[in-house]
């Protein structure tokens, strides 16, 4: 009987919500920044970092997108340097 050492499969990427995907990426990064992972591990887990990476700059670009105020009838971008616009 043949007994698999390898880990369960990751969720995929494209279903999880932000918080989860940022977790994940942040241990992620902590295990290969320990150096102890195997050569294999650490090619699998820069894989699936770069993958949640992707998908957490997707979240936060919607995410900006989605963050306006509504002037005169229009939408338009927030402003983020902390000036107000109609000086």
């Amino acid at each position: 009987m043949k007994h698999s050492s390898a880990a369960p499969t990751p969720p995929p990427v494209s279903g999880m919500k932000f918080e989860s995907a940022l977790s994940e990426l942040e241990n992620l990064v902590h295990s290969m920044e320990a150096g102890q992972l195997p050569l294999e591990e650490s090619l699998a887990a820069y894989r699936r970092g770069a993958e949640l990476l992707q998908h957490c700059q997707g979240l936060l670009a919607d995410a900006e997108e989605k963050v306006r105020v509504l002037e005169d009838g229009k939408l338009r971008p927030l402003d983020t340097d902390g000036k107000d616009s109609k000086e």
